[in-house]
């Protein structure tokens, strides 16, 4: 599957206008728990300036903005946004996927994808939009109805819709937990109206009765695998999320690849029989 445009937008800066920097750093700042007095020793800077910066009574630098966002945690698209409400200029453009300029960088996922293969690995966006899958994700949708591959594909919208792939999870029960505490966990660090409205969506969809619930029980699994069935047979996969390391464009920030590696002998088996 070819990697396509995600369609992401980019933030405005509306909030520059309401107040300026300092609420909105005061506003991570509580977000993460962090006191004025820890963030500035983590800053290098002091309680006062601090203080002096949330409440606008001092404009911080470009460099203290950015000093604070990286000790904040703050994602790189919110930390143009921050700029902007300080006066200054963005610093992390939002390349589309499809530009030249990431040519390498697709040619790259593309690589690893496939040679991941026989085993599933896919890269999605910020709110789990598919951007790019190989065979291996290709062959556990066989069978889903044609509307939910209909682009842009949504791998939480595929996994968890009762008429996806939730009724074939064996342990559904338990792999929708770990999935939407996973979507809970990014909406506390990214303030993405687009992903809190996703969440809404999938957690409200119906659990299919599809039987007896499997949980892991003592099968000695290194991680909470996700158990599926696939032709007759019950593959066994745990996931693995890889992002990029102090990314400089907003589009790269925000992509991850998911990888599902087999998780017993059998699993291991079939998906290389398939492959041969």
């Amino acid at each position: 599957m070819a990697i396509v445009p995600s369609g992401t937008t980019t933030s405005t800066a509306t909030p520059a206008g309401r107040g300026g920097v300092g609420p909105l750093l005061r506003a991570w700042r509580e977000r993460r728990g962090v006191s004025q007095l820890e963030l500035a020793l983590r800053a290098g800077s002091s309680a006062r300036h601090i203080s002096f910066v949330e409440t606008g009574r001092s404009r911080p630098s470009e460099e203290m903005v950015l000093r604070l966002a990286e000790h904040l945690q703050v994602p790189v698209r919110e930390r143009n946004t921050l700029l902007l409400a300080a006066g200054y200029a963005p610093r992390y453009p939002e390349t589309p996927l499809d530009d030249p300029a990431l040519g390498a960088l697709r040619e790259g996922l593309e690589r690893l994808l496939q040679g991941y293969e026989p085993y599933p690995a896919l890269v999605v966006d910020a709110t789990y939009d598919v951007v790019s899958a190989n065979r291996g994700i290709t062959m556990l949708l066989q069978g889903v109805p044609e509307s939910l591959l209909a682009p842009p594909l949504n791998a939480m919208r595929l996994t968890l819709h009762p008429e996806g792939l939730a009724p074939r999870i064996r342990n559904l029960r338990q792999w929708r937990g770990h999935l939407l505490a996973q979507m809970e966990r990014q909406i506390a660090l990214h303030r993405s109206a687009a992903l809190r409205e996703l969440y809404e969506e999938v957690a409200a969809y119906p659990v299919p009765e599809s039987g007896a619930e499997e949980t892991a029980g003592d099968v000695p699994y290194v991680a909470l695998p996700m158990r599926i069935e696939h032709e007759g047979r019950v593959l066994s996969f745990v996931s693995s999320i890889s992002t990029f390391n102090t990314p400089m464009d907003v589009t790269v920030a925000e992509l991850a690849i998911e990888t599902f590696l087999p998780a017993d002998p059998a699993t291991v088996k079939y998906l290389h029989s398939m492959a041969s």
